[in-house]
């Protein structure tokens, strides 16, 4: 029996354990489940452990735990692959937009719908069954594996780069894969040769001492919610350039060839701004959509929060207003870079008769940009295109992994991100859903990635 044999004859198990994987609650973002998410860092214990795998461990951090395993029994001149992937979950609410329940998962139409389903627990465990895959069918494995199963990754990772700091022996490797990640479509794979970093921040402006009487003193002192819409106005011009002195710093621009690879990748503005159901596309000038949510930087309002929220009027002049930002960064801008030049733009423009206070949050990551030649991507186009039948297409991604910038600044090592998911699965959205059939075809890319690896002799 070869181990894709072994994956067939086995499915019905695997999806028993992935229901009842993804029925535990390990929402990371709400601490009334840190129950849950000690639960789950337990279960990826145990399923690692019963998959072949040595030393499965939870390893504690000053937030939710980490779980780490290895088989290390290839030989020393086999390569050493980390595989990378995360156990908790987005807040499943609004609860009342779920067909089922977001933690009873429910099979319909060949998906699972379930949170967590796509991001990231089915994902993760793709890698884990391949190794089983190999270890019950040839009692080897071609390459040597280390794991690395956070549980910070839907909060921005804010423990995690100490704990790889402190076990960076541990997981030293050769090559890193993120189990976390997206396919291009069910028959067309990808090879994300970017992903944007991001800092996250809060603004808040302060003004009077408490709310007041805004026909006492409208107009005698400063609105601190005016204020602030002010002050976010001049950060960002019309058109949609950023306005911060030094944001764009350290862009790298996209060459000539960087802006033909993404025209040659399939888009429809039409449908894109049907599935947002936005009226337009905009954005900063000189660029495609595309080349704005792929390869150029951001700033983004994700929240506002002043003066009187309820039903009805309330006639106060606030006291204070609060503003939370995003800004999604591009190789090689720095969150602490540009999280200076914001602080060094509220200074300068706001408005008299308030004070400003901008607050950092953790969980920041730089971006990533893979070099060209990059050998273990190379490996994983190569299984891609024997599995799918076609070559992947080269793309980049507006998103964040955070900790593949820790890797990469500890390990010295550029993670390829090779996961199953799809961007039409309602992620961090009501009714989320794994496609079953690409769950099977994740199991054997990893298998074969194993094989295909365990060829080549590390230098």
């Amino acid at each position: 029996m070869t181990p894709n044999d072994y994956l067939d004859a086995h499915q019905p198990r695997f999806l028993q354990e992935l229901l009842a994987f993804l029925a535990i609650p390990s929402v990371s973002a709400n601490p009334a489940h840190r129950p849950d998410m000690a639960r789950a860092a337990d279960w990826v214990v145990a399923r690692l452990t019963a998959a072949g795998a040595e030393n499965a461990r939870v390893v504690a951090t000053e937030g939710h735990p980490v779980v780490m395993a290895d088989w290390l029994h290839a030989g020393a001149d086999r390569p050493t692959v980390l595989i990378y992937g995360h156990f908790d979950v987005q807040p499943p609410e609004p609860l009342d937009l779920w067909t089922t329940p977001p933690f009873a998962p429910d099979l319909r139409d060949g998906r699972v719908y379930a949170r967590g389903a796509s991001d990231d627990k089915g994902g993760m465990l793709i890698p884990i069954l391949a190794l089983e895959a190999h270890l019950a069918t040839t009692g080897t494995l071609p390459v040597n594996v280390k794991f690395f199963f956070e549980g910070e990754e839907e909060i921005g990772s804010p423990s995690i780069p100490d704990c790889v700091r402190a076990h960076a022996e541990a997981l030293a490797a050769d090559m890193i894969f993120s189990a976390d990640g997206l396919q291009w479509a069910p028959d067309q794979p990808q090879i994300l040769e970017a992903l944007k970093g991001i800092l996250k921040l809060e603004i808040v402006l302060r003004g009077p001492r408490a709310d007041q009487h805004s026909g006492l003193h409208g107009g005698g002192i400063t609105n601190p919610a005016m204020a602030l819409a002010q002050l976010l106005a001049s950060m960002k011009a019309p058109d949609g350039r950023i306005t911060i002195a030094g944001f764009y710093d350290a862009v790298i621009d996209l060459a000539p060839e960087d802006r033909a690879a993404i025209a040659r990748i399939p888009y429809d503005e039409t449908a894109y701004l049907a599935e947002t159901g936005a009226p337009a596309a905009v954005g900063e000038p000189g660029y495609s959509t595309r080349e704005r949510l792929w390869a150029r930087p951001t700033l983004d309002v994700n929240g506002l929060t002043s003066g009187w929220q309820g039903d009805g009027s309330m006639t106060v002049l606030p006291a204070m207003a609060r503003a939370k930002i995003t800004c999604r960064l591009v190789a090689a801008q720095r969150p602490e870079t540009v999280a200076q030049a914001i602080r060094d733009h509220v200074r300068a423009h706001t408005p008299a008769g308030v004070t400003a206070e901008v607050t950092i949050s953790k969980g920041g990551s730089d971006p990533l940009l893979l070099p060209a030649g990059h050998a273990a991507a190379a490996e994983a186009a190569a299984v891609l295109t024997e599995v799918y039948g076609r070559a992947p297409y080269r793309t980049r991604v507006g998103g964040s992994i955070p900790i593949l910038s820790t890797f990469r600044d500890v390990l010295g090592l550029q993670a390829v991100v090779l996961g199953f998911s799809h961007d039409d699965e309602n992620l961090h959205a009501p009714n989320e859903f794994l496609r079953l059939d690409c769950f099977r075809r994740g199991q054997s890319v990893y298998a074969r990635l194993f094989e295909r690896l365990g060829g080549t002799v590390r230098r």
